[in-house]
C-alpha cells in the first residue's frame, strides 16, 4: 500500500482553517428527548457526499474522542473526521451524553440508548442536501463499534458499518480478559493472579446478576475490604458506585454477537495486533466468524501491525507538535479504511 501523508490532529493549531467546511449543530434523539452537541464537516461544494457519523469508545467521551477529564489524549475521532472530510466525505461527530453541549447522563446510558443517539445521528445527516443518503454509515471504535451493529440490525440501517478496535465478548469477559493480561504483565505469583482473578469474576457476577442494589452495594464494599485493608471507606465507596452504574451493569452483561445475525450490510473490521482491550485474535475473530456464519458475505477484515488500540501506530511514525512528540492516526489505517469506504461508494453508484 501507497500511505498518504497526514495532517496533524493531535492539537488546536492542528484544526486552524482547514480546507473544508465545519459546523457546530445540535441535533435531537427525539425518543429519549435530548440534545446532542456536534460537529459537522463536509468537503467544500455542493454535494452530495457520502457521509459517515463516528461513535466513541466506552466512558466518558468528548466528539473528538478524548477522555472527558483528559483533554490532552489522542484526538482519534477528530483524527477520522479530518481525514475522511479532506478525501470527499462528510463526517459528523458528537459529544456523549453528559458530556460537552450534550445533555443527559454518560453513567446511565445503556448500550440500546447509545444506539438511539446513534441512529438519531444518521437521521439528522438524512435532513442535510449535503449528504449522499445511499451512502451513508457508521464507523464505531470500540464499544461505538458494538452500537454501530446494533442500529445496522435495526430498520433504516446504515448502508456500512466500520468496527474499530471492536469487542467481540460480553463486557464480563472482556474485563476479566484484560485483567488476566495485566496480572500477566506484571508477572505476579500464579497462585496471587488466580486469588486475583476469582476476587474480581466474584464481585463482577455480584453487579451483573444483582436484583437489590441496596444490598449488593454493601456486599461489594465489603468484599473490596477484605481484598485490600488500606482501602479508605470513601475509595470503596467510589468504586461500588462506578461498579453499580446502570451503564455498567448493562456492559457487563452485553454480547456483542446477539445482534450480528440481523447485520447484512457491508462491515469492515479493523483491529491492531497490538491492541491489548481487545486482541483480535479473540474479539475480530469472533466477530468475523459470527457475521460470516449468518450470512454476511461483504465482511473485510484488517489487523495490522504496530497498532494498538487507539489505532496509534509506533511512536517513530508520530508528529512533532510544540516540541513534543504526539500521536496520529496510524497511516496504514487510514488508506485501508479510504480504499474500503471508496469502494462502497464506487461499487454501488
Amino acid at each position: 500500500l501507497r500511505h498518504s501523508s497526514l495532517p496533524s490532529t493531535t492539537g488546536p493549531t492542528a484544526r486552524m482553517a482547514p480546507p473544508y467546511k465545519e459546523e457546530e449543530v445540535l441535533f435531537t434523539n427525539f425518543q429519549s428527548r435530548l440534545k446532542m452537541g456536534a460537529t459537522f464537516t463536509a468537503p467544500e461544494g455542493l454535494g452530495p457526499f457520502p457521509a459517515v457519523v463516528l461513535l466513541s469508545d466506552l466512558g466518558e467521551q468528548n466528539r473528538d474522542g478524548q477522555a472527558a477529564d483528559n483533554p490532552n489524549d489522542f484526538r482519534l475521532l477528530g483524527a477520522l473526521a479530518d481525514y475522511l472530510t479532506r478525501h470527499g466525505f462528510a463526517v459528523l461527530r458528537f459529544d456523549d451524553r453528559g458530556v460537552g453541549q450534550s445533555e443527559g447522563r454518560n453513567s446511565s446510558t445503556t448500550p440500546v440508548q447509545r444506539a438511539g443517539d446513534a441512529q438519531a445521528a444518521l437521521n439528522y445527516l438524512r435532513t442535510r442536501p449535503e449528504v449522499d443518503l445511499l451512502h451513508l454509515g457508521l464507523i464505531g471504535h470500540g464499544e461505538g463499534a458494538s452500537i454501530a451493529m446494533l442500529v445496522a440490525a435495526q430498520p433504516l440501517p446504515p448502508a456500512f458499518v466500520v468496527g474499530l478496535g471492536a469487542y467481540g465478548l460480553t463486557g464480563y469477559d472482556t474485563l476479566l480478559q484484560q485483567l488476566e493480561a495485566s496480572l500477566r504483565a506484571r508477572k505476579l505469583p500464579p497462585a496471587q493472579q488466580e486469588l486475583l482473578l476469582k476476587r474480581q469474576s466474584a464481585m463482577l457476577d455480584l453487579v451483573r446478576y444483582s436484583t437489590n442494589l441496596t444490598q449488593t452495594q454493601s456486599i461489594v464494599m465489603n468484599m473490596l475490604r477484605q481484598g485490600d485493608a488500606t482501602i479508605t471507606p470513601a475509595a470503596a465507596q467510589q468504586v461500588t458506585a462506578s461498579l453499580l452504574t446502570p451503564w455498567n451493569r448493562a456492559f457487563l452483561t452485553f454480547n456483542p454477537l446477539e445482534s450480528l445475525p440481523a447485520v447484512q450490510c457491508p462491515v469492515l473490521l479493523v483491529s491492531g495486533q497490538l491492541d491489548e482491550q481487545a486482541p483480535p485474535a479473540v474479539h475480530l475473530a469472533e466477530l468475523e466468524r459470527e457475521l460470516k456464519a449468518n450470512g454476511n458475505h461483504h465482511v473485510a477484515t484488517y489487523h495490522p501491525a504496530g497498532v494498538n488500540h487507539l489505532l496509534e501506530p509506533p511512536q517513530i511514525q508520530w508528529t512533532m507538535l510544540d516540541g513534543e512528540m504526539k500521536p496520529v492516526l496510524a497511516p496504514v489505517v487510514a488508506e485501508v479504511l479510504l480504499q474500503w469506504l471508496t469502494t462502497q461508494v464506487i461499487g454501488k453508484k
